[in-house]
């Protein structure tokens, strides 16, 4: 504990974000480069050092937050990169897209602002990349042992690496054309830009993961054969069967699936597309869902020159403070954020009829009409109570020429003839694989990680199990491991 009055002496500050009106002109992320190093010596010196640390238990991958924030006080990149390497093996990815269940669990947060363990985290997820302190760590020796990770998203990703080091032969299958999964082509480039997914892509390369794009397990490659050709496999596939709304005029042409939407726009960035087919250019938007990926749509949109963008949460505002009898320290409390994309919307007022940051809260979707040709022109909404019933004349109607659903996930594909129905796969009462304590599914040698297995998370939650269930397979190929494994299959987040 470099200064034991830090946390009376400095006050948080956050990490800066460019200017509204610059950022939205480009796809680059939206804090000021180089400005954290500046800042964040000073506010790992506020960590307590507080001895019962319940950030590891807010953090599923158990990060060892107080030991990297006492270094980087010190200034002590290298020591501070160990010790965060020994948790989390991506964790540029986590100190940009988690939502930090660790601050809300700070002993800190209890009566003052949360330590800024996620901004520590980043700078020095970043700094160790600037000193080269992140070379691949490729095996000694090799079992002779083959694993297959279907999926590559970031619990597939932390499988395949933890695996690989523990000297296994390590095969990837994506179906898309890159590895990354919704890292490359559902999380837009302004909140984490693909250069850091593409340095980790090389430098697992470089350890000996072999990765298999443009290939669908289940119809390009039989299940009966990858199992055939493999010791072991993974299903780290994610929940990719997105909820419809179930509401009249859902059938009109330009009333879209937020991940039918987004794709497209990475694509664009990424040079694959000289415009998106689906584009917001023009257009009055609308997105039904109030959470991150709706959030994401919303950014999106802006960027691409909307008209207006509206964001519709079925929730009622959140306060801005935490509510000490319904969310007490330490869970994650539901209160009033600004995320960037909220800022940008409210600061260029692109929301016709919305709070200040383009969001409609307590509002829930009746009906959507269209014109002649069947296009959707209008989305009709009413307010709802604490019940989600309506509010007997609070009904409008919302201009739209095009609707975004982003209305969350309910499980992994099942396709009829897919992979899971290949293999035989179980699922459990809410949709998802099923598995037991060793993450092994009903299918001998194959387990389950991830979405597919959890059900939509967090990125942290995906990393660890994919760090959990490589210890799992290493386990069941060698009968011992020394694979660390943070959590089990029945482990849930503490915070709400």
């Amino acid at each position: 504990m470099a200064d034991p009055k830090g946390f009376l002496t400095t006050p948080r500050e956050e990490r800066p974000r460019r200017l509204v009106e610059e950022r939205v002109r480009d796809w680059d992320e939206v804090y000021v480069p180089g400005a954290l190093l500046p800042i964040v010596e000073r506010q790992a010196d506020r960590c307590m050092d507080c001895g019962v640390p319940f950030c590891h238990q807010a953090c599923p991958l158990g990060n060892l937050i107080p030991e990297w924030n006492d270094l980087v006080s010190r200034a002590d990149w290298h020591a501070a990169a160990d010790r965060l390497h020994a948790t989390n093996n991506f964790p540029e990815f986590t100190g940009r897209l988690c939502p930090a269940p660790c601050e809300a669990g700070c002993v800190l947060a209890i009566n003052q602002p949360a330590v800024t363990i996620k901004n520590v985290e980043v700078a020095i997820a970043d700094r160790i990349w600037a000193d080269g302190l992140a070379p691949p760590r490729a095996p000694e020796r090799h079992s002779g042992r083959t694993v297959a990770v279907v999926g590559s998203g970031p619990a597939g990703l932390a499988a395949a690496q933890q695996l690989t080091r523990a000297g296994h032969t390590v095969a990837v299958y994506e179906r898309d054309d890159l590895p990354g999964g919704l890292l490359r082509y559902g999380i837009p480039a302004f909140k984490m830009e693909k250069h850091h997914l593409e340095r980790r892509i090389g430098q697992l390369t470089a350890e000996g993961v072999r990765f298999r794009t443009s290939t669908e397990v289940g119809r390009d490659v039989a299940a009966a054969e990858l199992r055939s050709r493999h010791d072991a496999v993974v299903l780290a596939v994610g929940a990719t069967a997105w909820r419809e709304l179930d509401a009249p005029g859902r059938e009109l042409d330009g009333i879209e699936q937020a991940m039918a939407y987004l794709p497209l726009a990475n694509r664009v960035c990424q040079g694959d597309l000289g415009a998106s087919p689906l584009s917001a250019a023009g257009r009055h938007v609308a997105i039904v869902g109030g959470g991150d990926t709706g959030a994401d749509c919303l950014g999106t949109a802006v960027r691409e020159g909307a008209a207006s963008v509206t964001q519709l949460d079925i929730y009622a505002r959140p306060g801005e403070a935490r509510d000490e009898r319904a969310e007490p320290w330490p869970t994650y409390p539901k209160i009033y954020r600004l995320s960037a994309a909220h800022e940008e919307a409210g600061r260029l007022r692109t929301a016709p009829v919305a709070d200040a940051d383009a969001r409609l809260f307590a509002a829930s979707t009746l009906r959507f009409s269209g014109d002649a040709a069947g296009r959707v022109r209008a989305l009709h909404l009413t307010e709802v109570d604490a019940d989600r019933r309506p509010v007997p004349g609070t009904e409008r109607v919302l201009p739209v020429d095009l609707v975004l659903l982003a209305l969350g996930f309910s499980g992994p594909d099942r396709t009829a003839g897919g992979l899971l129905e290949q293999l035989g796969a179980e699922l459990d009462g809410r949709g998802v694989l099923a598995r037991d304590a060793h993450f092994a599914t009903n299918v001998p040698g194959v387990f389950a990680a991830g979405d597919a297995a959890r059900g939509a998370s967090l990125v942290v939650w995906a990393i660890a199990e994919g760090r959990a269930v490589a210890a799992a397979v290493d386990r069941w190929l060698t009968g011992s491991t020394e694979l660390p494994s943070p959590i089990t299959p029945y482990d849930r987040p503490m915070t709400v």
